[in-house]
């Protein structure tokens, strides 16, 4: 096996469903194989499974019409259940055990829900209980809803500060269809290569996800130092082959490793309070990778919205770029009277601002 000690994995409704809906269970067999395989050379894994509305969909038939959001809280709620027994049953096979969790955006808005949520799997992993965590469609409504579980996956991959995320899907990767013929593109550097220029938005035919929402969590996962792997989850041996180094799928390299506080920062977009412009100049220097700087007054131009000390902001250059985001280390109103000044604290300190790179 390669250096990852702990890895995300992130299996997709197609993955584990066949065409008429129901659980493939001869797929299930071989991805919890794999698991216990990695579990028993030293790896943590922790499971993001999607599958619960597919897995309910064939059992259930709606007698009257429904909102979405009601026929997606049945179908989970029913489908949840035959999931996990699933797993459950294949693990146990194993002497292996496995842990229900269920989690809302909503738990990683508040910085004491997502400490009590990371403690809590930290606990699992240290006991060898294999984590299985999926969206709570049941209490989820639009605004609390995560885009896809490739967003959870993303979350809680930064939140356990994993070595890497394995997204598992019904295609072999990413293709480039820049060239004829449209092959895999086996590896990509977000700092030198734009790869959502050929992508299509096409989402799957279950889930809510496509390539380009795996994309776009692939390139924030390398912003705060995560590898991730997108790949065909129906191959045979798929994730212990990318351990072991193997070409398989696409591999999206790293960069710098950044802390925990800023990792949680880094998907804290939808939680802003306020928004701070800043000059040219300004946007810069923080863009820079020279040394280590904080957002001071002196580079405002503009402060908009109400926020006060420990609130999350957005951070524009005057083109309208978003830059990153921060903790207000002070309130809006005396953000506002620091406005182009020197000498004045930092808006947002170094340790609690990510950069966009």
């Amino acid at each position: 096996m390669n250096n990852y000690k702990r890895i995300v994995i992130k299996i997709g409704t197609n993955v584990i469903t066949k065409e008429d809906g129901l659980l493939d269970n001869k797929v299930m067999k071989g991805l919890v194989s794999q698991m216990v395989e990695l579990k028993k050379s030293g790896v943590d894994v922790v499971l993001v499974s999607s599958g619960a509305m597919g897995a309910g969909r064939p059992l259930v038939r709606l007698k009257q019409k429904v909102s979405r959001i009601l026929e997606r809280q049945i179908l989970a709620s029913v489908g949840q259940t035959r999931l996990m027994n699933r797993y459950d049953e294949l693990l146990s096979a194993h002497s292996f055990l496995c842990a229900q969790v269920l989690a809302t955006k909503e738990d990683f808005r508040d910085r004491k829900h997502y400490l009590n949520m990371k403690n809590c799997l930290e606990g699992l992993l240290h006991d060898q209980i294999i984590p299985i965590i999926n969206e709570n469609d049941v209490i989820s409504v639009d605004e609390l809803m995560f885009t896809d579980n490739d967003e959870l996956a993303g979350l809680l991959a930064s939140m356990l500060n994993v070595d890497a995320l394995i997204v598992l899907t019904n295609v072999d990767g990413v293709l480039d269809c820049s060239k004829k013929g449209a092959k895999v593109i086996s590896e990509v550097d977000h700092k030198k290569a734009n790869v959502f220029s050929c992508i299509t938005p096409e989402k799957s035919s279950f889930g809510r996800g496509g390539m380009l929402t795996k994309c776009r969590i692939a390139e924030r996962m390398s912003q705060v130092g995560i590898t991730t792997h997108i790949a065909n989850g129906k191959t045979k041996s798929v994730v212990v082959d990318i351990l072991k180094g193997k070409k398989i799928g696409t591999k999206f390299l790293p960069q710098k490793k950044v802390s925990g506080v800023k990792k949680w920062i880094a998907h804290a977009g939808g939680q802003e309070k306020g928004e701070v412009i800043i000059d040219d100049r300004a946007s810069e220097i923080l863009m820079s990778d020279d040394k280590a700087v904080s957002l001071l007054p002196v580079g405002i131009t503009e402060v908009s919205g109400k926020f006060e000390k420990g609130d999350i902001i957005r951070i524009r250059n005057v083109s309208g770029k978003k830059i990153g985001l921060g903790v207000a280390q002070y309130s809006s109103k005396k953000a506002k009277e620091f406005i182009g000044k020197k000498g004045k604290k930092p808006l947002v300190h170094y340790d609690y601002l990510f950069i966009n790179y």
